[in-house]
Protein backbone atom coordinates (compact mmCIF):
# COMPACT_ATOMS: atom_id res chain seq x y z
CA UNK A 1 0.00 0.00 0.00
CA UNK A 2 2.92 2.74 0.36
CA UNK A 3 3.95 2.31 -2.68
CA UNK A 4 0.43 2.90 -4.33
CA UNK A 5 0.19 5.90 -2.01
CA UNK A 6 3.90 7.07 -3.27
CA UNK A 7 2.62 6.38 -6.57
CA UNK A 8 -0.66 8.32 -6.21
CA UNK A 9 1.10 11.26 -4.75
CA UNK A 10 3.52 11.88 -7.65
CA UNK A 11 1.02 11.49 -9.83
CA UNK A 12 -1.21 14.10 -8.68
CA UNK A 13 2.24 16.30 -8.82
CA UNK A 14 1.90 15.92 -12.82
CA UNK A 15 1.21 19.04 -14.01
CA UNK A 16 1.54 21.12 -10.81
CA UNK A 17 3.19 24.47 -12.50
CA UNK A 18 6.57 25.50 -10.85
CA UNK A 19 8.29 28.79 -10.37
CA UNK A 20 8.32 30.56 -13.90
CA UNK A 21 12.00 30.01 -14.83
CA UNK A 22 13.26 29.99 -18.42
CA UNK A 23 16.69 28.34 -17.65
CA UNK A 24 18.11 30.16 -21.29
CA UNK A 25 21.41 27.91 -22.43
CA UNK A 26 24.55 29.23 -20.94
CA UNK A 27 25.96 32.54 -22.01
CA UNK A 28 28.23 33.21 -24.57
CA UNK A 29 30.65 35.90 -24.83
CA UNK A 30 29.29 38.66 -27.81
CA UNK A 31 32.77 40.35 -27.22
CA UNK A 32 35.49 41.78 -25.19
CA UNK A 33 36.03 45.53 -24.01
CA UNK A 34 39.94 45.88 -23.68
CA UNK A 35 40.36 49.69 -24.20
CA UNK A 36 40.98 51.20 -20.35
CA UNK A 37 38.85 54.47 -21.06
CA UNK A 38 35.56 52.02 -20.79
CA UNK A 39 35.76 51.13 -16.76
CA UNK A 40 32.62 50.54 -14.73
CA UNK A 41 30.45 50.03 -17.54
CA UNK A 42 27.29 50.30 -15.61
CA UNK A 43 24.50 50.75 -18.59
CA UNK A 44 24.22 48.57 -21.82
CA UNK A 45 22.62 48.95 -25.50
CA UNK A 46 22.52 46.84 -28.50
CA UNK A 47 22.62 49.49 -31.54
CA UNK A 48 20.37 48.17 -34.52
CA UNK A 49 22.81 48.40 -37.01
CA UNK A 50 25.42 46.54 -34.88
CA UNK A 51 27.66 47.23 -32.21
CA UNK A 52 26.76 48.43 -28.85
CA UNK A 53 26.76 52.22 -26.42
CA UNK A 54 27.87 52.05 -22.84
CA UNK A 55 28.37 54.71 -19.95
CA UNK A 56 30.88 54.96 -17.36
CA UNK A 57 29.91 55.05 -13.55
CA UNK A 58 30.78 57.40 -11.95
CA UNK A 59 35.03 58.32 -12.12
CA UNK A 60 37.10 60.23 -10.24
CA UNK A 61 38.02 62.46 -13.35
CA UNK A 62 34.52 64.09 -14.78
CA UNK A 63 36.20 64.24 -18.56
CA UNK A 64 36.25 60.03 -18.67
CA UNK A 65 32.88 59.48 -17.60
CA UNK A 66 31.73 59.27 -20.68
CA UNK A 67 28.86 57.55 -23.23
CA UNK A 68 30.96 55.51 -25.47
CA UNK A 69 29.97 53.73 -29.03
CA UNK A 70 31.23 50.31 -29.70
CA UNK A 71 31.65 48.61 -32.98
CA UNK A 72 30.70 44.46 -32.91
CA UNK A 73 34.39 43.67 -31.81
CA UNK A 74 33.88 46.15 -28.64
CA UNK A 75 36.32 48.19 -29.80
CA UNK A 76 35.43 51.58 -29.09
CA UNK A 77 34.84 54.01 -32.21
CA UNK A 78 33.74 57.26 -30.70
CA UNK A 79 32.50 59.04 -27.63
CA UNK A 80 30.36 61.81 -26.00
CA UNK A 81 31.14 63.72 -23.02
CA UNK A 82 28.67 65.74 -20.84
CA UNK A 83 28.32 69.79 -20.81
CA UNK A 84 28.40 69.33 -17.28
CA UNK A 85 29.65 66.75 -14.50
CA UNK A 86 27.27 64.17 -14.32
CA UNK A 87 27.15 62.80 -10.70
CA UNK A 88 26.34 59.44 -10.77
CA UNK A 89 25.52 57.11 -14.24
CA UNK A 90 23.89 54.04 -13.92
CA UNK A 91 22.03 52.90 -16.78
CA UNK A 92 20.89 53.65 -20.54
CA UNK A 93 18.41 53.44 -22.90
CA UNK A 94 17.63 54.07 -26.40
CA UNK A 95 13.97 54.52 -27.13
CA UNK A 96 11.73 54.35 -30.53
CA UNK A 97 13.19 57.67 -31.83
CA UNK A 98 16.28 56.89 -31.29
CA UNK A 99 17.35 58.88 -28.66
CA UNK A 100 19.44 57.59 -26.34
CA UNK A 101 19.03 58.48 -22.62
CA UNK A 102 21.52 57.75 -19.33
CA UNK A 103 20.27 57.73 -15.96
CA UNK A 104 22.26 59.84 -13.48
CA UNK A 105 20.20 58.47 -10.77
CA UNK A 106 22.51 56.44 -8.58
CA UNK A 107 23.08 57.87 -4.89
CA UNK A 108 24.84 55.13 -3.34
CA UNK A 109 24.40 54.76 0.62
CA UNK A 110 26.16 52.54 2.90
CA UNK A 111 23.74 50.06 2.56
CA UNK A 112 24.91 49.85 -1.02
CA UNK A 113 28.27 49.92 -0.17
CA UNK A 114 28.57 53.98 -1.09
CA UNK A 115 30.04 56.93 0.52
CA UNK A 116 26.00 57.80 2.27
CA UNK A 117 26.00 61.04 0.11
CA UNK A 118 22.72 61.98 -0.30
CA UNK A 119 20.96 64.18 -3.49
CA UNK A 120 17.79 66.11 -3.82
CA UNK A 121 17.35 65.63 -7.58
CA UNK A 122 18.48 63.38 -10.26
CA UNK A 123 19.00 63.31 -14.02
CA UNK A 124 18.17 62.32 -16.99
CA UNK A 125 20.44 63.05 -20.06
CA UNK A 126 19.18 62.53 -23.76
CA UNK A 127 20.97 62.65 -27.04
CA UNK A 128 19.40 62.75 -29.72
CA UNK A 129 20.08 61.66 -33.50
CA UNK A 130 22.73 63.68 -34.61
CA UNK A 131 23.31 65.79 -31.96
CA UNK A 132 26.07 66.71 -30.54
CA UNK A 133 25.80 67.82 -26.76
CA UNK A 134 23.71 66.03 -24.37
CA UNK A 135 20.64 67.68 -22.45
CA UNK A 136 20.31 67.41 -19.10
CA UNK A 137 16.53 67.07 -17.55
CA UNK A 138 16.70 67.32 -13.68
CA UNK A 139 14.15 64.94 -11.96
CA UNK A 140 12.87 64.31 -7.91
CA UNK A 141 10.85 61.63 -6.04
CA UNK A 142 8.11 62.88 -4.85
CA UNK A 143 8.05 62.56 -0.65
CA UNK A 144 11.61 64.39 -1.49
CA UNK A 145 13.37 61.71 -0.01
CA UNK A 146 16.57 60.64 -1.71
CA UNK A 147 17.05 57.14 -3.45
CA UNK A 148 19.62 55.30 -4.57
CA UNK A 149 18.53 53.70 -8.30
CA UNK A 150 20.32 52.28 -11.36
CA UNK A 151 17.10 50.44 -13.46
CA UNK A 152 15.80 53.23 -16.60
CA UNK A 153 13.15 51.85 -18.63
CA UNK A 154 11.20 54.06 -21.32
CA UNK A 155 7.84 53.27 -21.97
CA UNK A 156 5.36 53.30 -25.22
CA UNK A 157 4.60 57.08 -24.47
CA UNK A 158 8.01 58.00 -24.14
CA UNK A 159 7.82 58.45 -20.31
CA UNK A 160 10.88 57.32 -18.16
CA UNK A 161 10.08 54.70 -15.54
CA UNK A 162 12.93 54.48 -12.82
CA UNK A 163 13.28 51.64 -10.50
CA UNK A 164 14.97 52.10 -7.22
CA UNK A 165 17.60 49.75 -6.22
CA UNK A 166 16.72 48.53 -2.88
CA UNK A 167 14.95 44.92 -2.17
CA UNK A 168 11.73 44.94 -3.84
CA UNK A 169 12.39 48.43 -5.75
CA UNK A 170 10.01 51.36 -6.19
CA UNK A 171 8.44 51.98 -9.04
CA UNK A 172 8.24 55.73 -10.62
CA UNK A 173 7.35 57.69 -13.37
CA UNK A 174 7.40 61.10 -14.85
CA UNK A 175 3.53 62.06 -15.70
CA UNK A 176 4.37 65.56 -16.60
CA UNK A 177 6.44 66.88 -20.04
CA UNK A 178 10.06 65.95 -19.85
CA UNK A 179 11.64 69.43 -18.29
CA UNK A 180 14.73 71.02 -19.94
CA UNK A 181 17.69 72.54 -17.95
CA UNK A 182 15.75 73.05 -15.21
CA UNK A 183 17.09 73.52 -11.87
CA UNK A 184 14.34 72.32 -9.89
CA UNK A 185 13.12 68.72 -10.27
CA UNK A 186 10.05 68.02 -11.94
CA UNK A 187 8.53 65.79 -9.45
CA UNK A 188 7.91 61.90 -10.27
CA UNK A 189 4.77 59.56 -9.44
CA UNK A 190 5.16 56.39 -7.71
CA UNK A 191 3.78 53.78 -9.21
CA UNK A 192 4.64 50.69 -6.97
CA UNK A 193 7.03 48.00 -6.84
CA UNK A 194 9.04 45.46 -8.09
CA UNK A 195 8.93 41.88 -6.72
CA UNK A 196 12.24 40.33 -7.15
CA UNK A 197 11.89 36.34 -5.26
CA UNK A 198 14.77 34.86 -3.99
CA UNK A 199 15.77 32.18 -6.89
CA UNK A 200 18.60 30.95 -4.76
CA UNK A 201 20.82 31.71 -7.94
CA UNK A 202 24.83 32.39 -7.28
CA UNK A 203 26.32 35.77 -7.28
CA UNK A 204 28.73 37.13 -5.41
CA UNK A 205 26.41 39.18 -3.32
CA UNK A 206 24.74 35.77 -1.75
CA UNK A 207 20.92 36.52 -0.69
CA UNK A 208 20.88 40.24 -1.15
CA UNK A 209 22.31 40.36 -4.35
CA UNK A 210 19.09 38.37 -5.95
CA UNK A 211 17.13 41.19 -4.76
CA UNK A 212 18.87 44.42 -5.57
CA UNK A 213 17.92 46.05 -8.64
CA UNK A 214 20.71 46.97 -10.92
CA UNK A 215 19.39 47.54 -14.64
CA UNK A 216 16.43 47.23 -17.18
CA UNK A 217 15.41 47.53 -20.65
CA UNK A 218 12.32 47.49 -23.26
CA UNK A 219 12.75 45.69 -25.84
CA UNK A 220 13.24 47.37 -29.40
CA UNK A 221 8.91 46.54 -29.93
CA UNK A 222 8.04 47.64 -26.83
CA UNK A 223 6.09 44.49 -26.30
CA UNK A 224 8.16 43.14 -23.13
CA UNK A 225 10.10 44.56 -20.99
CA UNK A 226 13.79 43.10 -18.01
CA UNK A 227 14.25 43.85 -14.93
CA UNK A 228 17.67 42.35 -13.37
CA UNK A 229 19.00 42.02 -10.16
CA UNK A 230 22.80 41.07 -9.49
CA UNK A 231 21.59 37.44 -10.13
CA UNK A 232 18.46 37.06 -12.14
CA UNK A 233 16.70 38.78 -14.99
CA UNK A 234 12.56 38.85 -14.83
CA UNK A 235 11.00 39.87 -18.05
CA UNK A 236 7.54 40.89 -18.37
CA UNK A 237 4.93 41.01 -21.47
CA UNK A 238 3.87 44.65 -22.26
CA UNK A 239 0.71 44.31 -24.41
CA UNK A 240 -0.48 47.85 -24.21
CA UNK A 241 2.86 49.72 -23.80
CA UNK A 242 2.57 50.48 -20.14
CA UNK A 243 5.85 49.58 -18.67
CA UNK A 244 5.33 50.47 -15.27
CA UNK A 245 2.57 48.32 -14.52
CA UNK A 246 3.60 45.76 -16.61
CA UNK A 247 6.47 45.34 -14.24
CA UNK A 248 4.23 46.14 -10.51
CA UNK A 249 1.40 43.56 -11.66
CA UNK A 250 2.84 41.46 -14.65
CA UNK A 251 3.89 38.03 -13.87
CA UNK A 252 7.41 37.43 -15.07
CA UNK A 253 9.78 34.73 -16.43
CA UNK A 254 13.05 34.28 -14.83
CA UNK A 255 16.02 33.70 -16.56
CA UNK A 256 19.25 33.14 -13.88
CA UNK A 257 22.52 34.87 -13.98
CA UNK A 258 24.86 33.51 -12.20
CA UNK A 259 28.17 34.11 -11.02
CA UNK A 260 28.43 37.70 -12.73
CA UNK A 261 31.64 39.43 -11.34
CA UNK A 262 29.03 42.16 -10.61
CA UNK A 263 26.09 42.66 -13.08
CA UNK A 264 24.38 46.21 -13.54
CA UNK A 265 23.21 46.54 -17.15
CA UNK A 266 21.17 44.31 -19.14
CA UNK A 267 19.96 44.83 -22.72
CA UNK A 268 18.08 43.39 -25.80
CA UNK A 269 19.77 41.99 -28.82
CA UNK A 270 18.43 44.30 -31.79
CA UNK A 271 16.19 41.52 -32.85
CA UNK A 272 14.79 41.13 -29.36
CA UNK A 273 15.42 37.63 -28.91
CA UNK A 274 18.33 37.46 -26.46
CA UNK A 275 19.81 39.51 -23.09
CA UNK A 276 22.99 40.66 -23.31
CA UNK A 277 24.66 42.08 -19.93
CA UNK A 278 27.92 43.29 -18.90
CA UNK A 279 29.73 44.01 -15.44
CA UNK A 280 30.61 46.77 -13.81
CA UNK A 281 34.17 46.13 -13.54
CA UNK A 282 37.56 47.68 -14.10
CA UNK A 283 39.98 46.10 -16.02
CA UNK A 284 38.95 44.24 -19.47
CA UNK A 285 35.05 42.83 -19.64
CA UNK A 286 32.73 41.17 -21.37
CA UNK A 287 29.21 41.09 -22.76
CA UNK A 288 27.56 38.20 -22.81
CA UNK A 289 24.66 36.93 -24.82
CA UNK A 290 22.09 34.77 -22.91
CA UNK A 291 19.78 32.96 -25.24
CA UNK A 292 16.31 32.89 -23.93
CA UNK A 293 13.21 30.13 -23.91
CA UNK A 294 10.26 32.00 -24.19
CA UNK A 295 6.43 30.13 -23.84
CA UNK A 296 4.68 29.40 -27.47
CA UNK A 297 1.91 31.21 -28.48
CA UNK A 298 -1.00 30.87 -27.30
CA UNK A 299 -3.71 27.68 -28.71
CA UNK A 300 -6.69 28.45 -30.92
CA UNK A 301 -9.74 29.37 -28.66
CA UNK A 302 -11.47 26.26 -27.44
CA UNK A 303 -14.31 24.58 -30.00
CA UNK A 304 -18.15 25.59 -28.92
CA UNK A 305 -19.76 23.04 -27.29
CA UNK A 306 -21.92 22.13 -31.17
CA UNK A 307 -18.48 22.30 -32.93
CA UNK A 308 -17.10 19.91 -30.10
CA UNK A 309 -19.64 17.70 -31.26
CA UNK A 310 -19.63 17.31 -34.57
CA UNK A 311 -15.67 17.23 -34.41
CA UNK A 312 -16.37 14.17 -31.52
CA UNK A 313 -18.87 12.70 -34.17
CA UNK A 314 -16.71 12.99 -37.09
CA UNK A 315 -13.35 11.91 -35.34
CA UNK A 316 -10.08 12.81 -36.54
CA UNK A 317 -9.56 12.06 -40.16
CA UNK A 318 -6.70 12.46 -42.41
CA UNK A 319 -5.24 16.02 -42.09
CA UNK A 320 -7.62 16.39 -38.75
CA UNK A 321 -4.84 16.68 -35.69
CA UNK A 322 -6.17 14.91 -33.13
CA UNK A 323 -5.27 15.59 -29.46
CA UNK A 324 -1.75 17.02 -29.05
CA UNK A 325 1.31 15.82 -27.24
CA UNK A 326 -0.01 17.87 -23.98
CA UNK A 327 -3.68 16.92 -24.10
CA UNK A 328 -2.02 13.02 -24.41
CA UNK A 329 -0.23 13.57 -21.47
CA UNK A 330 -2.92 15.28 -19.72
CA UNK A 331 -5.63 12.07 -20.70
CA UNK A 332 -2.91 9.42 -19.90
CA UNK A 333 -1.92 11.45 -16.15
CA UNK A 334 -5.34 11.70 -15.16
CA UNK A 335 -6.45 7.77 -16.12
CA UNK A 336 -2.98 6.93 -14.43
CA UNK A 337 -4.42 9.32 -11.21
CA UNK A 338 -7.90 7.68 -11.45
CA UNK A 339 -6.53 3.73 -11.14
CA UNK A 340 -3.80 4.77 -8.31
CA UNK A 341 -6.60 6.45 -5.95
CA UNK A 342 -8.71 3.33 -6.98
CA UNK A 343 -5.96 0.94 -5.74
CA UNK A 344 -5.41 3.39 -2.96
CA UNK A 345 -9.06 2.66 -1.91
CA UNK A 346 -9.36 -1.13 -2.54
CA UNK A 347 -5.94 -1.47 -0.55
CA UNK A 348 -7.67 0.67 2.60
CA UNK A 349 -10.95 -1.14 1.98
CA UNK A 350 -9.01 -4.59 2.18
CA UNK A 351 -7.26 -3.14 5.97
CA UNK A 352 -10.46 -2.40 7.16
CA UNK A 353 -11.84 -5.95 6.62
CA UNK A 354 -8.71 -7.71 7.92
Amino acid sequence: MRWVVIVAVVALGVGVPGPAFAWAERAREACRITDPAVTEASGLAALPGGGYLVENDSNPEPRKTRLFYLGADCRVTRSVGYPTTARDPEDLAVDAKGTVWIADIGDNSPLTGGSGKRRDTIALWTLAPGAKSMKIHRLRYPDGTPRDAEALLIDGQGRPVIVTKDPSGEVFRLETPLPTDNVEGAPLTRIGRFEATHSGTSNPFGFLGGSFVTGAAVSPDGTRAVVRTYADAYEFDVPDGDVAKAITTGKPRVTPLPDEPQGEAIAYTPDGKDFLTVSDQAGPVSILRYPVERPAPSPSPSPTPTEAAKQADRGAGPGEPGPGRQGKVALLTGAFVVVAVGLVAAAARRARRR
